[in-house]
């Protein structure tokens, strides 16, 4: 009795997470997470696109523009998040460089940042675009390595992964081919040779994991989530059903989802996405409200060989570390 009484009390209890998972207090814009564990602080990191949803008098998309990258921190395995700053990246001069989407990988012994750079603040979407790439010893100051040359001026939202035989594959959004998912392999992550396009369809955001048996591509369909599966990271199948496509019923969840990310840990697969707040019932009365946009986060279920998500289930999140 005694030995299972202790058994029991061992169980850690079920913790939902909140919903939202995250809300930027400054500017209420958090999108396009990108999630890491830091061993010296013994804790999450999660480094987010904060969009100036809040901005006065901005004109066309300027809220868009002149962004940081935020960072919020979690001691409990990413089941809760508290604000802490944005990350000291030295690019740029000025206040009016956007950076969009921080990719966040550990490789060799120190942090890298892949990160998309618009050289300015528009009202418009017809700015050029590239990536970045940056490195760091304490994910806090980022220190710039290099331009990344993928062949256009109109590349946003790198992912990067390891290929089995070694070296590494990029993918992004190439806006010169119809917002099309192009990629690039590198051996070193200086030098990077353009391989083609890996999903023809329109999106954005590509994340790449390995899980059950298979390497899955999960991107920004702007009508939920659109799935792809390979077994070489080179030719993908197309899942029937996008994810997250129908809107969610509880509060601050109820849009489509958008730009994701996911983390696979203790077997266990946590898809954090973002979502625009135009549904929630401040929006009849603030038309800018729509703007705003938080973080949530599903489990992801392997199911007949393809994967779902339900955004209504409670999640206990429990990201271990690496």
């Amino acid at each position: 009795m005694a030995a299972a009484l202790l058994l029991f009390l061992a169980i850690p209890s079920f913790a939902e997470a909140p919903k939202p998972l995250y809300r930027d207090p400054v500017f209420d814009g958090a999108a396009d997470a990108s999630l890491v564990y830091d061993p010296a602080g013994r804790q999450w990191v999660m480094f987010y696109t904060n969009r100036r949803a809040t901005l006065p008098r901005a004109e066309g998309v300027e809220w868009v523009h002149g962004t940081r990258i935020g960072r919020a921190v979690s001691k409990d395995g990413g089941n809760s998040w508290t604000y802490d700053g944005t990350a000291d990246i030295r690019y740029g001069s000025g206040d009016d460089i956007t950076y969009w989407a921080p990719n966040v990988e550990f490789i060799g012994g120190q942090w890298h940042m892949f990160l998309t750079i618009v050289p300015g603040v528009f009202k418009d979407w017809n700015a050029s675009r590239e990536i970045v790439h940056l490195i760091s010893r304490d994910l806090k100051i980022w220190d710039f390595v290099g331009k990344v040359d993928l062949g256009s001026d109109r590349v946003i939202d790198a992912a990067v992964h390891p290929l089995p035989g070694g070296g590494w594959r990029l993918w992004y959004k190439d806006e010169r081919d119809g917002s099309s998912t192009h990629y690039a392999d590198s051996k070193d992550l200086k030098t990077w040779t353009h391989g083609g396009v890996a999903v023809k369809t329109r999106g954005e955001g590509p994340q790449v994991i390995e899980w059950q048996g298979w390497y899955w591509l999960i991107m920004d369909a702007w009508d939920g989530l659109g799935v792809y599966r390979s077994k070489d990271l080179t030719n993908w199948e197309h899942q029937p059903d996008n994810l997250l496509k129908q809107p969610g019923t509880a509060l601050t969840d109820r849009a489509k989802g958008g730009h994701p990310d996911v983390v696979v840990s203790g077997g266990r697969a946590f898809l954090f996405y973002f979502v625009q707040q135009g549904g929630e019932p401040e929006a009849a009365s603030d038309p800018t409200w729509q703007r705003r946009s938080v973080i949530q986060v599903a489990e992801l279920r392997f199911q007949d060989g393809w994967l779902t998500a339900d955004r209504e289930a409670p999640v206990d999140v429990r990201l271990l570390p690496p």
